[in-house]
Formats: C-alpha cells, sequence, structure tokens
C-alpha cells in the first residue's frame, strides 16, 4: 500500500518581492495594474480615475512618469493615500467626480465599486421622487433628450411588430404548350 492518502498538499503561498525586483501586478483599489506601465497610465485602468486625475495625482506626489515596478513600497503607499484622499494633497476639486454630493454636501472622489453604487443610489433616488429623469429610468427610456421615434431599439430591446414591405406570394405560372 502506498501513503498517497496520508499526504497532503500545501499550498504555495507568494513571496514578497524583495528590494528592487520587479513587481510585475501591483493592487491598488480593487484594481490590479500593470507593472509594465508607466504610472499615470497604469492608474487609469482603475475604475473612476481619469487621465488628468492620474496626472494631477502624479504632479502633486512629486513622481516622474517612471513604470509602477520601480516605485518603492513606501511610495506606493503614498499612491495609495492619493487617490483614496486627494483632498489632503492639494488636488483641485474640479478633477472630482462627485461634487457637492446630495447627501454630504462634500466634494469627494469615489473609485470602483463605490462609483457603481453611488450611480445606483443616484438613480434610485430619482426614481422614488418621481422626476422627470426618475420616470425615464423607471421606463428605461432615453433620459437626455435624444431622438426615440426611430431609435433605442438597442435599449429596449426590438419591440413591437416588424414594418416594412410585405411581397406578395407569386403565383404558380402556366405551362405554355
Amino acid at each position: 500500500m502506498s501513503n498517497k492518502k496520508s499526504q497532503t498538499k500545501t499550498a504555495k503561498v507568494p513571496k514578497a518581492p524583495k528590494q528592487g525586483e520587479f513587481k510585475k501586478i501591483i493592487r491598488i483599489a480593487e484594481a490590479d495594474l500593470d507593472g509594465n506601465k508607466r504610472i499615470e497610465h497604469a492608474l487609469i485602468s482603475i475604475k473612476g480615475v481619469s487621465w488628468a486625475y492620474a496626472h494631477a495625482i502624479r504632479k502633486a506626489l512629486g513622481f516622474d512618469n517612471v513604470k509602477i515596478s520601480e516605485l518603492s513600497q513606501e511610495e506606493l503607499e503614498k499612491l495609495k493615500e492619493a487617490i483614496s484622499k486627494p483632498q489632503n494633497f492639494g488636488i483641485p476639486s474640479w478633477l472630482f467626480n462627485r461634487q457637492k454630493d446630495i447627501g454630504t454636501g462634500r466634494d469627494m472622489h469615489l473609485l470602483s465599486s463605490d462609483l457603481v453604487l453611488a450611480g445606483k443610489m443616484d438613480i434610485r433616488r430619482l426614481k422614488n421622487i418621481r422626476c422627470y429623469r426618475g420616470v425615464r429610468h423607471f421606463y428605461n427610456y432615453k433620459v437626455r433628450g435624444q431622438r426615440t421615434r426611430s431609435r433605442g431599439a438597442n435599449v429596449r430591446g426590438r419591440t413591437g411588430a416588424t414594418v416594412g414591405v410585405v411581397r406578395k406570394k407569386l403565383k404558380p405560372q402556366k405551362k405554355k404548350k
């Protein structure tokens, strides 16, 4: 009999990169950033970070636009802090994606799942107060004044009967003798 049943598999734990070692993937704000990309280009892959916001963050921290894998652990922590709390680093509020929040009245910058959740909550609020935009969202119509007479089938799906020309059935031709 072999001891295969008594042997247990051990999970391999990834080792932390040593100083000067290349980090292939860096996790910031619920997103995996490619270590080969430069700071600004890597940051725009985070949901809620535009190219202008990424540039402002890099300038506020005083970093050169080097590859993100070349940053030290302390610089990465500073970068994470600046992305999550930009008002502490002198980023102008007109770059934030949530200005004068309805609930708090503050200027904020939301990222990833917080941004999606805030958008859903805004639409839910519009539906509850039954304003024009809320009603349009409720019926799944276009909200921002676009035409609806002949467009928008991709939003609601193809609805109603098909309109068009119907061909008449051809009568069988008589054979000539």
